[in-house]
């Protein structure tokens, strides 16, 4: 037994809560209830990169929403006696505990999604527990791959390309703002970030698992990317991890028609900026998240990823009347962070921000807020002073 406290180094947390873990995860299958039941959602679900974030929120909006049976696929590390687990570890433990509980048939794949093996072992899952798959999500960010035809290794970088960027960043535990800089990548840099974020391993996931028999008629997937304001552009869209989210972008039209002989689709989702551990330390991106919550949260229009990954099942892939697609293809749930006014005030604000003001501007103490509970911490009824054991959830 241990008291668990966060422990945070260079802007990223080293530490995770079981209970707490546990009691997000139960807070946002609350919110799934609250919206009701999906009928038409798809019934057999494989998630990659299902133990955090978007992952983690559309394997709960599928299961606890469309009553799915669920495959998860995640790399985490289990705690020790003297050590906590990663975040994403309690947090599959809790979301298999809760789908137990609910009757909800549910399955983990931990180990490296890049690698053939993983795959092969989600291949004999599928086949022998849950049947061919209705819906397929992509949502990994991970800092490197290794080439399983190869065996190289690949490492993702976030930098602007051409030049540096320079802008104001946010350290959201002080709350003092200063201008930090991203040198520019370089061309094997570049090529690295697209390896590792770009659309490669989503299009072999999807060509293995329909060669494997693996995919239902009608089966969709969809992947996950981001593209943000005019502030963000140079470290974000145009920067290596834009190169990257449009290659991914590509992939999709690639494997639409791959699925076209079981009547299947890819789709790219682009969503809306939130708290991660990547965001925290991006140069521009952490301040602009905490300007941006606080003009959304006044309009009664901030969403977390429960929130839209719950939109995205609901109103894009399992709608009676779909939501449209932009001129690329695209499904746009970063229409709120995008309308006119939000980023009107978020660019206002920008210019007039400083340490001295922020929180005038900024939305600091929910910036701080959801960091920590991406780890387990700060969430309501735990005492966090009590010391517990670091190898489950309760």
């Amino acid at each position: 037994m241990m008291v668990i406290e966060p422990r945070i180094r260079h802007n990223i947390c080293l530490t995770a809560h079981p209970l707490g873990c546990a009691a997000q995860v139960r807070a946002q299958i609350r919110y799934v209830r609250s919206r009701g039941p999906l009928p038409r959602g798809p019934r057999r679900v494989l998630v990659i990169g299902a133990s955090n974030g978007y992952g983690l929120a559309g394997r709960i909006v599928s299961a606890f929403a469309a009553g799915a049976a669920t495959v998860g696929v995640a790399y985490e590390r289990p705690g020790l006696p003297d050590r906590s687990a990663t975040a994403g570890w309690y947090n599959t433990e809790a979301f298999r505990q809760e789908a137990a509980a609910a009757g909800l048939p549910a399955w983990d794949v931990n180990g490296d999604a890049f690698t053939d093996e993983v795959k092969a072992e989600v291949v004999d899952r599928v086949r022998a527990e849950t049947g061919p798959l209705d819906l397929v999500i992509y949502s990994i960010a991970a800092p490197r791959r290794i080439d399983p035809r190869t065996g190289e290794i690949y490492s993702s970088v976030i930098k602007p390309i051409g030049r540096a960027f320079t802008a104001k960043s946010i350290d959201f535990r002080s709350g003092a703002i200063a201008e930090s800089t991203a040198e520019p990548a370089t061309e094997a840099e570049i090529a690295h970030t697209i390896k590792v974020m770009g659309g490669e391993d989503w299009e072999l996931w999807v060509n293995r698992l329909l060669a494997a028999g693996a995919l239902a008629p009608g089966c969709r997937t969809v992947a996950l990317s981001y593209i943000g304001p005019e502030l963000t552009q140079a470290i974000y869209r145009q920067g290596t991890l834009g190169r990257a989210k449009a290659d991914l972008e590509q992939t999709a039209g690639r494997l639409t028609g791959v699925l076209a002989g079981i009547s299947g689709r890819a789709l790219v989702s682009v969503n809306k900026a939130l708290v991660t551990r990547a965001s925290a330390v991006i140069p521009g991106v952490s301040l602009y998240i905490a300007l941006l919550y606080r003009a959304m949260k006044a309009r009664g229009l901030h969403e977390g990823c429960i929130h839209q990954m719950d939109r995205l099942l609901r109103d894009a892939l399992y709608a009676d009347r779909p939501a449209g697609l932009d001129p690329q293809g695209r499904i746009r749930l970063d229409d709120r962070e995008m309308r006119p006014d939000v980023q009107a005030q978020v660019i206002e604000s920008w210019a007039k921000v400083t340490t001295e003001n922020l929180t005038e501007f900024a939305d600091l103490t929910g910036f701080r807020e959801e960091f920590l509970r991406h780890h387990g911490f700060g969430m309501p009824g735990i005492d966090y002073t009590q010391p517990v054991d670091p190898t489950k959830i309760g």
